[in-house]
């Protein structure tokens, strides 16, 4: 009798030791936002997603609340995050070590893009239909030195105008969405996801008008800056609004380490896009999540990234 315990319980170590080899396990961190925004909660989905339906992988993601953009782009960089949000144009400068990280090349690739961030025009004034007729107007283009703000000012001066020709307020989106209802400017820009919450606070109360960006326009910035797109916020998406809008937009991507396996970031990237759909009920923005945005990242894509639009037919979409 004691001889077969013994036998039984060296089958049993034996099993054991060889299953933990069958399941060892790859832990991914996944740098995420602030609480209060969109980072916040669809990253903690997707990470949720991830462990979900890549537990036999041995794939486990754990999102985490950061700073976002800036600071995803360095802990994902030092491999302190394996993968993070940031806006395109931040991923953008960290990638080629511009501006807050100028001599600081960041070690990241391209995961996908999550959705784009459309430049809104909008005007309570019929007499404003290209940013052309901004002159002397009064126009909130919000938080100074903000994404925002910065695409705004780069609109304007492609247009051949600047500041000086015309009424300029830092307003934030509380306080710019307050001032057109009360009719104290006559335009502003919005830079967000469609369908945007402020939009919708204003067209419940006033007739508005949704100004296109120009194409020249929407040429000299997409091909001086290469983060920027053209992009649509398609007719319908609000009231009133019965033409697609034709705009600038910047995107919002998912960054990875560059050192990280091609296997992970490949299965990363097609359990996301072929499970989309259980998101959608977590963010409006998670109904962009479709192969044909995700291959608009503002930096080269990853291999594994590469290895799933190849197949899904965007090969020649990658970077």
């Amino acid at each position: 009798m004691r001889k077969l315990i013994g036998i039984f319980i060296t089958v049993v170590l034996i099993v054991s030791v060889f299953s933990g080899f069958g399941l060892a396990q790859t832990y991914i961190t996944f740098g995420t936002g602030s609480p209060g925004g969109t980072y916040y909660p669809l990253g903690g989905a997707m990470a949720d997603l991830w462990t979900k339906l890549l537990e036999d992988e041995g794939i486990e993601a754990t999102a985490e609340s950061t700073a976002a953009s800036v600071e995803n782009c360095r802990l994902v960089g030092r491999n302190q995050v394996q993968i993070g949000m940031a806006m395109g144009d931040v991923a953008y400068k960290a990638y080629h070590g511009q501006v807050q990280f100028e001599d600081d090349k960041q070690p990241i690739k391209g995961l996908f893009s999550m959705y784009p961030a459309p430049q809104h025009f909008i005007s309570i004034d019929p007499d404003i239909k290209s940013v052309r007729d901004l002159e002397g107007k009064k126009v909130s283009v919000d938080a100074p030195g903000s994404g925002c703000e910065t695409m705004a000012r780069l609109i304007i001066e492609a247009a051949g105008l600047s500041y000086d020709d015309m009424r300029v307020s830092y307003y934030s989106q509380p306080e710019a969405a307050q001032a057109m209802k009360d009719r104290n400017i006559d335009a502003l820009f919005w830079n967000f996801s469609f369908p945007g919450s402020a939009v919708q606070e204003v067209t419940a109360v006033r007739d508005v008008y949704f100004v296109p960006v120009d194409e020249d326009i929407i040429e000299k910035l997409t091909e001086e800056y290469g983060y920027y797109k053209s992009g649509v916020i398609p007719a319908g998406t609000y009231k009133g609004q019965d033409e697609d809008v034709p705009t600038v937009q910047v995107g919002n991507d998912v960054v990875i380490n560059s050192e990280i396996d091609e296997e992970i970031a490949y299965l990363l990237t097609k359990t996301l896009f072929e499970n989309a759909e259980e998101l959608y009920n977590v963010h409006p923005s998670a109904k962009q999540l479709v192969p044909e945005n995700g291959v608009k990242t503002a930096i080269p894509l990853h291999q594994g990234a590469i290895k799933y639009f190849t197949e899904v037919g965007l090969g020649e979409s990658c970077q």
